[in-house]
């Protein structure tokens, strides 16, 4: 019986991937498009400036919260950062919109996805959104090495005009054309595992999604209190907002300090912490602690020293002092300190 199947050749498995090809090609040359040309999200004192996106990520990153925290405490590093990181972004995502040295811009779609899942992985309010565009990108970055281009890409129409480049070595493994493995099924095999993996892996570690409970970190804030000391006339404490949604700040509207029995000794209410003066606040990161219109701002991944007054006329010796704040949405944070 004749078999009529047809047997897919590297130009057919370019063809496939062709919407992949162009759709991640979108993804990051948008982040290009829409940080320089639809706005200018590269301007430290503009709103919506991408270090202070990027310093939301540092609370709970996977492996490279060093470097992230390194950034965020050189805002020059972290500007020719953006920039940089910015224009690989826009390069990498043109060049598969046209299919040109596919095989090295989807190496470059790998490492951007990685990065996206390692960094930012934990975020998003609703559908995981970070980590689900961290590895879809790692696996259609790892497709499209071994697909290559063929139909409607530069690649292809550099190869039918037999340009010198693409007929040596080099291009093939950068740029598209058959790639020559004696058995490549165990290569796909051990690195689509590999990516199933950490898949999995990372969907546990950020969200528990493979078992147990499963948990979401940008659902409601959380702010972590340390250094909380009080030195007769004033009070110091360090704020690290560590959980929420990145797009939405903690709004803190009451400060209180509560002695052993729970009276309340000290107490400030929104409108006074939305008049603490600059001084008050010492920030540490990119992402800045400050006062609002009514309330106290406190960002994702935010971390300051804050100072206040406190009466010490009101104060003994020995005695356990309670540190008490209060969110807008009603959440509360305490810290113990003894004088």
């Amino acid at each position: 019986m004749k078999n009529n199947a047809i047997i897919p050749t590297q130009n057919w498995a370019g063809l496939f991937t062709l919407s992949i090809r162009l759709v991640i090609g979108w993804t990051y040359f948008s982040a290009f498009w829409r940080r320089l040309v639809l706005e200018n999200k590269l301007d430290p004192e503009q709103a919506g400036y991408i270090g202070e996106k990027f310093n939301h990520f540092l609370p709970n990153a996977l492996g490279i919260k060093p470097m992230i925290e390194f950034l965020v405490t050189n805002p020059d590093h972290l500007w020719y950062s953006m920039v940089a990181f910015t224009i690989i972004e826009g390069i990498v995502g043109l060049l598969l919109i046209l299919g040109f040295f596919t095989r090295l811009m989807s190496i470059g779609v790998f490492m951007l996805a990685m990065g996206i899942l390692l960094g930012s992985g934990w975020i998003g309010t609703t559908c995981l959104d970070e980590w689900q565009i961290g590895v879809l990108g790692i696996a259609s970055g790892f497709t499209l090495f071994f697909s290559g281009s063929s139909y409607y890409s530069l690649d292809y129409y550099f190869m039918k005009k037999a340009s010198k480049f693409t007929t040596t070595t080099w291009f093939k493994w950068l740029g598209s054309g058959e790639l020559q493995f004696a058995n490549i099924k165990p290569i796909v095999l051990t690195g689509a595992v590999l990516i199933f993996g950490l898949t999995l892996y990372t969907n546990q570690y950020f969200h528990g999604g493979v078992f147990g409970t499963l948990h979401n970190k940008s659902v409601k804030p959380k702010v972590e209190i340390s250094g909380f000391t009080i030195n007769q006339s004033e009070m110091n404490f360090q704020l690290y907002r560590v959980e929420g949604a990145d797009v939405y700040g903690s709004f803190l509207i009451r400060i209180d300090v509560l002695d052993s029995k729970n009276n309340v000794i000290t107490s400030l209410n929104n409108d006074q912490l939305a008049a603490l003066s600059s001084d008050a606040i010492r920030n540490v990161y990119i992402a800045k602690i400050k006062a609002g219109v009514h309330s106290l701002i406190i960002p994702l991944g935010s971390k300051a020293v804050v100072t206040l007054p406190i009466d010490e006329n009101k104060l003994q010796k020995g005695q356990k002092y309670t540190l008490k704040l209060t969110d807008i949405s009603g959440i509360t944070w305490t810290a113990t300190s003894v004088y």
